[in-house]
Parts: structure tokens; C-alpha cells; sequence
């Protein structure tokens, strides 16, 4: 029995169940924003049990995303009460003996963007000279040293939410006329790169030890040089080298996780420069635009249980 720990608007969810319930392979979803409401029993004896919308086993998880509940109390009742419901789902998550895709203890800590990059460089991917710091002088020390060609990129949070409207924070060129007004600024954390020139650039899925490349032409628009997040470009599958595929399922495995989707630059002289992965990534456009079988990775990666 498969369960997937998701969400009610959760697509990637959504489209791998419709084809577990086309094949009858069983499965339970739970909805996390639903967990003050769901059929959940933890207990501690002489032996430990669990029993999971209904089912006292399971054989793997799907750790895809959580919700917590919206709640219409007061700020300090309702501050609490999530605060409790999300130790409760990581306390149901550290309990659950199964096959995870992925352990999520080590999809937070995958998260970490430096983390990362220290990883990637330790398998042997090249990186972009990297700068984080609150210092004006190391600023303008790093924007000279690479003749003012950097790129500004947030350290975690990509998205500005006020009221029921949200905003994207994209990965920007670093305009000089910031370092005109410098002294002026305060510097919020955030992360400084080398502008990286590309070919083009790869979007590789990797779920256990099986990759999927595909590629974006982000260069021939001018809107999406810097980020291809800004327009709706199309991928198109690509074969990556050896080498390259092997680092992608080194830095999961050096990470802990056993999905994640890789951004990578190719350079035009034909290098590999590693971006960031992210341990939870979307992939489902990827697939319907490219035909790639992401879909029938996990779910073969969750069905393949040894017992």
C-alpha cells in the first residue's frame, strides 16, 4: 500500500493518482490540510502502531508537499494550534517505517541552497562563484572582481504573498545602478552569483537512480535569459553526458533524497555548470511536453517494495 502525503490543490499529486486508480494499484492520499479531521491513531505500548486512513502498514510513502489547516481563530489560538498540527505531521512522518520517496527530514535540509551547492561541488559539478553576506565592502569587492556581471537570486522564499495575491521573486542581473546608491540600501539575505553565460539550459528530474534531461532555448528570448521561469518556454528531451547524469544521482545520494529536479546551465563551450535542485520539484509539464515517463518512475520507485 502506497501513501501519498500531499494536499488538496496539489497537481502533481492529482496526476499520479489518476493513473494508480487507472491501473488498481492501492494508494491513500492524505490531504494535510485535512489532518485535524482525518482518521489518524498514533500509539505507544509495549509495541508502537500507527493506523493511517485506515490502513495499520504501509509499504511506501510519497512525501510530496503539506498544508496546514486555515483556521478562523484568534492570532495566539491559531498560532498554536498550526504550530502543534505541523509537529504532528513531523512526528507521524519520523514514525512511519517505509520506503520514502523522500525521507522528508532530508527534503527540508535539501532545501538549503548552500547546502546545495557545497554538495553539487563535492560530486564534482562546477558552480558559479557564489557570494551571501551583509557586508557593502564584500558586495562591491565581488561586483568588481567580475566586472559588475552578477546575478541576485533569493536565499529561500520565491514568492511575495499579501492578502490573497502573490507575487514571484525571479532571478534578476544585478543592475549597477544598485552600487550608485548602495550606502542607502540595507542588504537583505540573499544570494550573489557570477552571471554564468549559457547555451542553453537543463531541467534533469532524477527519481532513485533515473534521469531525465530536457532542455529549455531560455537565450532565445529575451525575457527569459536570465530566468526561463518568466515565459512559457517549451523543453525538449535531451541526452546528457555520462558524466553529468552520474553527478545528478550523486548529489542525490549525497544529499539523502531520492527525487529531485536539477537546474543546470550548458555553457557555449560545452560545460555543465550545476544552478540548484529542488528536493519537491514540479515536473508534470515536463513530461507532457517531452513524453518523458517521470510519472512511471515513481510510481514504479513506490510499487517496488521488497518484503
Amino acid at each position: 500500500m502506497i501513501l501519498i502525503i500531499s494536499h488538496k490543490t496539489d497537481f502533481s499529486a492529482d496526476y499520479v493518482v489518476n493513473i494508480l486508480n487507472q491501473r488498481g494499484t492501492p494508494y491513500r492520499r492524505l490531504n494535510c490540510e485535512d489532518v485535524l479531521n482525518s482518521d489518524l491513531r498514533l500509539s505507544f505500548g509495549p509495541d508502537f502502531s500507527y493506523s493511517i486512513l485506515g490502513e495499520v502498514a504501509y509499504d511506501s510513502v510519497w512525501f510530496r508537499r503539506t498544508k496546514l489547516p486555515e483556521l478562523d481563530l484568534p492570532s495566539a489560538q491559531r498560532a498554536y494550534i498550526l504550530f502543534e498540527t505541523d509537529s504532528l505531521l513531523k512526528n507521524l512522518f519520523a514514525t512511519i517505517a517505509a520506503k520514502w520517496l523522500s525521507i522528508p527530514h532530508f527534503v527540508y535540509e535539501a532545501e538549503n541552497k548552500l547546502l546545495q551547492l557545497k554538495a553539487a561541488r563535492d560530486v564534482g559539478f562546477t558552480i558559479p562563484e557564489t557570494l551571501v553576506t551583509q557586508s557593502k565592502a564584500e558586495l562591491r569587492s565581488f561586483y568588481a572582481r567580475h566586472d559588475g556581471n552578477l546575478i541576485v537570486k533569493p536565499l529561500a522564499q520565491t514568492r511575495l504573498v499579501e492578502k490573497e495575491n502573490a507575487s514571484f521573486i525571479f532571478t534578476n542581473r544585478l543592475a549597477g545602478d544598485v552600487f550608485s546608491r548602495l550606502d542607502d540600501l540595507d542588504l537583505s539575505p540573499c544570494v550573489f552569483q557570477k552571471n554564468i553565460p549559457k547555451d542553453y539550459e537543463l531541467r534533469v528530474t532524477v527519481v532513485g537512480t533515473k534521469v531525465f534531461a530536457a532542455r529549455v532555448d531560455s537565450q532565445d528570448c529575451e525575457n527569459t535569459r536570465i530566468d526561463w521561469r518568466k515565459e512559457h518556454l517549451r523543453f525538449e528531451p535531451v541526452v546528457l553526458p555520462a558524466k553529468v547524469s552520474d553527478m545528478c544521482i550523486m548529489l542525490l545520494r549525497q544529499l539523502q533524497i531520492s527525487f529531485g529536479a536539477i537546474d543546470i546551465i550548458r555553457t557555449p563551450s560545452g560545460d555543465h555548470v550545476f544552478l540548484e535542485i529542488n528536493p519537491n520539484g514540479q515536473w508534470v509539464w515536463i513530461e507532457n511536453q517531452t513524453g518523458l515517463r517521470i510519472a512511471d518512475a515513481i510510481i514504479e520507485y513506490l510499487t517496488d517494495v521488497e518484503h
